[in-house]
């Protein structure tokens, strides 16, 4: 369970765990201590992880995360559709309250998630993605460069029924690398000048951010999101990957419990 806090005393943790450690029911994923349940109406992240070096302590809690409406939308990131996009809730309200001082808060939040059949740097060199909250619903851009010079670039907006409505993708426009000289760069209204807000997440391959753009001269702050497979395929980096998502292959539910 990959749980990434930002800010003063921020944490990240992501362990690896073998099959001892998955439970799957109807409407329940158990990854270990951590678990993802729907009821119907929101997706509940029960969270109980202990953060990754130089971080150390425990991240523990609960997120709420209720969407406006959940889509019908699936993206094929390649022809064969060994990679594809889920967009599940673009519109959602989240409810974060986790036990350390200051990380309880309500909010406009997503969820979606990618799946595939192959490793992401088997098929693509970079890609951009990024999801800017607006009044009518949320805009997504997905822009993404395959090992073979091909490219494909998506743009929709969803609104808050969970409709999709595809647009034309406004001009690409380049933000400033991150500290690792990750190349960024996003979309939005011809002349605008898309700017970090925040930085969230700095990596050698991987960047998160809340960025600003302009959109339908609307001005909008969101996440994004810059990839850099070729330096994620990077030998020298594997060790690095290593220490930050460390490898816990024994685990043992408790029975007794309920």
């Amino acid at each position: 369970m990959n749980v990434a806090t930002y800010g003063r005393g921020g944490r990240f943790t992501m362990t690896d765990r073998g099959r001892a450690a998955l439970r799957q029911e109807g409407q329940r994923i158990t990854i270990g201590p951590s678990s993802l349940s729907w009821n119907g109406k929101t997706l509940v992240a029960e969270i109980d992880e202990m953060a990754a070096p130089p971080q150390f302590g425990r991240v523990r809690g609960l997120i709420r995360l209720t969407p406006s409406a959940i889509t019908s939308c699936e993206l094929p990131l390649t022809p064969d559709g060994a990679h594809i996009w889920r967009p599940f809730a673009p519109v959602a309200r989240i409810e974060v309250d986790m036990e350390a001082p200051g990380w309880q808060w309500e909010g406009h939040g997503y969820f979606d998630a990618n799946f595939g059949t192959r490793a992401l740097e088997e098929d693509f060199s970079y890609w951009t993605w990024g999801r800017y909250p607006t009044r009518s619903g949320a805009t997504c851009f997905y822009d993404a460069t395959r090992h073979d010079g091909t490219e494909i670039t998506q743009a929709a907006h969803f609104d808050r029924a969970g409709q999709v409505h595809p647009i034309e993708a406004p001009p690409r426009a380049r933000v400033a690398p991150s500290r690792w000289r990750v190349k960024r760069e996003t979309r939005g209204d011809a002349g605008a000048r898309p700017h970090q807000v925040m930085s969230l997440l700095d990596a050698p391959f991987y960047s998160r951010a809340m960025l600003r753009t302009s959109l339908d001269g609307e001005p909008a702050v969101g996440v994004h999101e810059a990839l850099d497979l070729r330096r994620f395929a990077s030998p020298w980096l594997k060790p690095m990957i290593a220490l930050r998502v460390p490898r816990r292959r024994r685990w043992e539910f408790d029975d007794t419990e309920g």
